[in-house]
């Protein structure tokens, strides 16, 4: 019984190794290997991230603790830093500038999946994927040039005039500032929400579309009422990515937000970004507690963008499901 149980065990694995040479030889294994290699370098890269942001953040976290988040001074001479400035300058111009962009993004995105032409929805959709190419120093320099004089003289004088009893329209009319950083934000971030949301609306099934179009709705009503609540997680999926876009944004939001590290209530007075403070002080920064304060705060702009991001993988992952399961 011992030697007949040990022969078909050297056989079993005799066999086990036929099939792996086999699949070898076949190209099966090594296909395997090498895009299993590539997927676990990507994961190894950001794991290498984390661990560089968290090992050279180390001198200004045992310093300031979670304090660093809620300070509100940063001043490199005396050794004090907070973030706080940063990153409210930060989330404000990030959220400012998706409330204005999701609702034109959402507009263009059902234009050109529900009403237009193929032949103008396929144009359209090329020109939009050509602005999300645009550099965003090219998006910087058109803020400077047309949209800060435009702010100056024209917008933030007919706001201050209609809304300026609200303190968040009253004050000087400089150009930049937060508001003018945010409208910067919205222009670059509208191609994302226009694309995504175009693709989740087009990956609802056509029975719903025809099954709301055989009950008497209007095209609009079918597209409004049926379509689009359909792909809410989709549409809310491209608002996650346009807003980890708006948080990272660096060079367009430092030339027009107005680099000025305070909080204050007017979205017309110039900010700060953590983006754009780690641009323009990293290089300067010589004292050790100076760089590991800017490294905290790249510490806190990845949490944020890692988190949103994932966020939003998921909610377009599930709107594709399940428009698949239900065509």
């Amino acid at each position: 019984m011992a030697s007949a149980a040990l022969t078909a065990g050297g056989i079993a694995r005799r066999s086990r190794t036929r099939g792996f040479l086999d699949r070898l030889r076949s190209g099966d294994e090594v296909a395997h290997l090498v895009t299993l290699t590539f997927a676990a370098s990507i994961l190894l890269i950001t794991v290498l991230l984390v661990i560089e942001l968290w090992g050279s953040s180390a001198q200004a976290r045992h310093q300031f603790g979670w304090g660093f988040l809620l300070g509100r001074i940063w001043d490199p001479v005396m050794g004090e830093f907070g973030a706080l400035p940063f990153i409210y300058g930060t989330l404000v111009t990030s959220l400012l500038s998706l409330l204005m962009a999701l609702p034109v993004g959402l507009g263009a995105a059902i234009f050109l999946s529900e009403m237009a032409p193929p032949r103008v929805s396929d144009a359209l959709t090329f020109v939009i994927e050509l602005l999300a190419a645009v550099p965003s120093v090219i998006y910087g320099l058109l803020g400077i040039f047309v949209l800060v004089p435009l702010m100056r003289d024209t917008v933030q004088p007919a706001l201050e005039r209609t809304l300026g009893f609200l303190p968040l329209f009253h004050g000087g009319n400089y150009g930049v500032g937060v508001l003018t950083a945010s409208v910067v934000l919205a222009i670059m971030i509208l191609p994302f929400i226009v694309s995504i949301s175009r693709e989740a609306l087009l990956a609802v099934p056509r029975e719903q579309r025809e099954a709301a179009l055989a009950i008497g709705a209007t095209r609009w009503e079918a597209t409004w009422q049926v379509v689009v609540p359909f792909a809410r997680l989709g549409i809310l999926g491209s608002a996650f990515l346009a807003l980890a876009r708006a948080l990272g944004e660096t060079m367009a939001v430092t030339m027009v937000i107005g680099n000025d590290p305070r909080i204050g209530p007017s979205l017309f007075a110039p900010g700060y970004s953590i983006a754009a403070i780690i641009a323009n002080e990293f290089t300067e920064a010589t004292a050790d507690l100076h760089l590991s304060a800017l490294v905290e705060l790249g510490l806190v702009l990845f949490v944020l963008t890692f988190v949103i991001n994932g966020l939003a993988r998921l909610l377009i992952l599930a709107t594709t499901r399940r428009g698949t399961a239900q065509s």
